[in-house]
């Protein structure tokens, strides 16, 4: 059984608001959702969390459509700013700390750094999260009972990249930790176990990783993380008994 990330969880740990500025609507489950709730956390601002559930198709809804005509998680609605709505969780993590940062540290002004951190993010949607997605659909839509071939060449060829990436820096875009690297350890945390990732081969991924989970901030990453491997799990279990019941008829 997998253990239910509750909202009230949530709120609790993040020591949400429901009076701030900002209010962002979140599935703890996403990726996305939790790179927004880490970059909020890192430069310290309180957020109104709004939980949205995807599986019952809260997001398909009249009302939230009529607020996120795009009608996906996360987004966030700025009250202190003309009620502005921001939808990507990458868009929106560059407008908190564009906004709200008492530094430009995780996002620099320098066009040269900012360059290659935009770089980082579009390769977390581009590559690394679009990996999870697949994993994600294979299991939940087309009913996978393992993990697809092509999916986990394609994780192996992003882990190679960003082992290159690393090269450079104990962060992703150099010697400073940006929200590139909080983008994608948001979702390579969400499937690491379905592909466990050797020191001897990745050294310098590897200690990226213990980097990333010794920032504080990374806390309420680590249970949802889990969770949704969890759930992943268990519905690929549930495939295969499918799978077997039907071969035995």
């Amino acid at each position: 059984m997998i253990r239910r990330f509750s909202s009230e969880f949530v709120n609790n740990y993040y020591k949400s608001n429901s009076t701030a500025d900002i209010t962002l609507y979140y599935s703890i489950l996403s990726p996305p959702s939790r790179t927004v709730l880490l970059v909020a956390k890192a430069i310290g601002i309180e957020l109104s969390l709004k939980s949205v559930d995807l599986q019952k198709g809260e997001h398909l809804s009249p009302e939230f459509l009529k607020i996120n005509p795009q009608q996906t998680l996360p987004f966030i609605v700025d009250h202190g700013h003309h009620d502005i709505s921001v939808v990507d969780s990458h868009a929106i993590a560059a407008y908190l700390c564009e906004n709200y940062a008492k530094d430009d540290q995780l996002y620099p002004k320098d066009t040269v750094k900012r360059a290659h951190i935009n770089a980082g993010l579009h390769f977390d949607t581009g590559y690394l999260y679009t990996q999870f997605n697949n994993l994600f659909e294979d299991l939940f839509v087309y009913g996978a009972t393992e993990m697809s071939p092509k999916v986990l060449t394609k994780i192996c060829k992003g882990l190679d990249t960003m082992e290159r990436f690393l090269q450079h820096g104990p962060f992703l875009c150099g010697d400073h930790l940006s929200i590139a690297d909080i983008s994608c350890i948001a979702t390579l945390s969400s499937m690491d176990t379905f592909l466990p990732i050797e020191k001897s081969k990745y050294p310098k991924l590897t200690k990226w990783i213990h980097s990333m989970k010794s920032f504080s901030f990374y806390e309420l990453n680590r249970k949802a993380a889990e969770d949704v491997q969890e759930l992943m799990r268990n519905k690929m279990i549930e495939n295969q008994m499918a799978t077997c019941r039907n071969v035995s008829k």
